[in-house]
């Protein structure tokens, strides 16, 4: 089983992709995740990404799709993706949709949780005391929630007609999103 959870930083899709791990045993794939790697561990890459990510906008769909690709084209990861964040733009989904079909992969279910902004704010400074995450500064988070609700809209309109797509209030209670997630998944 293949899940796509997208929404805006902050919306809990970290925390509902690490439930859906344990629930299906899966990979989740969290490219914020992926690309802070690569900056902990000064890759090319990581050097390439940081000031981009300081400055809170995304890191190129050519980075980010070659890093997705190494993932999804490992045989042992087949049927099993929890993508956390990605698709962002339009050249992204389009790029998943190719590699998911050069390995005989389809998308089982999306996941939007959307959350207003007022609500992010308020769970990114919480999650800054508590992860102290370098790109949990409030003017940078600020700055990635206008770039994710411009660049991500189309993704939205693009995913939202496919039959699998759920939108989810996602300023409910963890454990609420959780089980509208179970009502759809029914594994």
């Amino acid at each position: 089983m293949n899940i796509i959870l997208f929404g805006p930083p902050g919306a809990g899709k970290g925390t509902q992709s690490k439930y859906l791990v344990k629930k299906i045993n899966g990979l989740q794939i969290s490219t914020g995740d992926m690309l802070r790697d690569e900056i902990k561990n000064e890759t090319d890459i990581g050097k390439t990404i940081i000031n981009d990510m300081n400055d809170g906008k995304f890191v190129s769909d050519e980075i980010v799709n070659k890093l997705i690709k190494n993932i999804i084209s490992n045989p042992k990861n087949k049927d099993k993706l929890i993508f956390d964040g990605y698709p962002r733009s339009i050249s992204q989904a389009k790029n998943l949709d190719i590699l998911l079909n050069d390995t005989n992969q389809k998308i089982d279910f999306i996941f939007f949780l959307n959350v207003n902004k007022d609500t992010i704010i308020e769970r990114i400074k919480k999650r800054k005391i508590l992860e102290n995450r370098l790109d949990d500064e409030l003017n940078t988070m600020l700055n990635r929630y206008d770039t994710y609700i411009k660049t991500t809209k189309p993704v939205l309109n693009f995913y939202s007609k496919n039959p699998n797509f759920h939108e989810i209030d996602g300023t409910l209670e963890i454990d609420e999103i959780t089980r509208k997630i179970d009502t759809f998944i029914n594994v």
